[in-house]
């Protein structure tokens, strides 16, 4: 199987799971700055690392050193993950995706170190554009969510100013009214 016909690559998939967790973990707001919850993820993804890095032990060679790296990546994806969950920012949510795509890169890339010649620059190639397009991806969510942040504010404003022209067509109590209706409504 040709990599570039099915990218769906365990890199690749790795960066969808990524990116996964990271909108999932931005729409979290009610886990967002609960310690114990974090501090509980960091425990067990510690935990898990100390299991799969003792399982490593028994493998030699560039084999260990997946195995190795491996569960280094899936210790950084928790730690990160629950990180941006706790700060709940898009700095964090950024910095974790960043963290994640490079844990993720050396993995592959490691796994590269099989191979010789053409099929490991391909390999080492793949592994870098993966780890490129899981940057970008982290980019383009915040970016979109800023872009839709400012357009539902423009909205906003432009409803208000529709709403604000109708009560000058009023007067007394009821434009006072109809103007009091118009700040709630529009949060102004």
């Amino acid at each position: 199987m040709n990599r570039q016909q099915f990218p769906r690559s365990p890199l690749a998939r790795a960066a969808a799971v990524c990116a996964t967790l990271l909108l999932a973990a931005s729409g979290a707001a009610h886990a967002a700055g609960d310690k114990a919850a974090y501090e509980q993820a960091k425990a067990s993804a510690k935990a898990t690392y100390d299991s799969e890095h003792k399982q490593c032990e028994a493998q030699s060679g560039n084999a260990k050193d997946v195995c190795v790296l491996q569960a280094k990546a899936n210790r950084t994806r928790t730690e990160e993950t629950a990180e941006a969950a706790y700060k709940d920012t898009d700095r964090a949510r950024q910095s974790a995706a960043k963290d994640i795509a490079e844990a993720d890169y050396k993995v592959a890339k490691e796994k590269c170190d099989d191979l010789s010649g053409n099929a490991k620059d391909v390999c080492v190639k793949e592994a870098k554009a993966a780890q490129t397009k899981a940057k970008a991806d982290a980019k383009m969510v915040k970016e979109t969510r800023d872009a839709r942040k400012e357009a539902s504010e423009d909205k906003r404003d432009a409803d208000y100013k529709v709403a604000k022209e109708k009560c000058d067509a009023m007067s007394g109590d009821a434009k006072n009214a109809c103007m009091d209706k118009a700040k709630a409504t529009y949060g102004k």
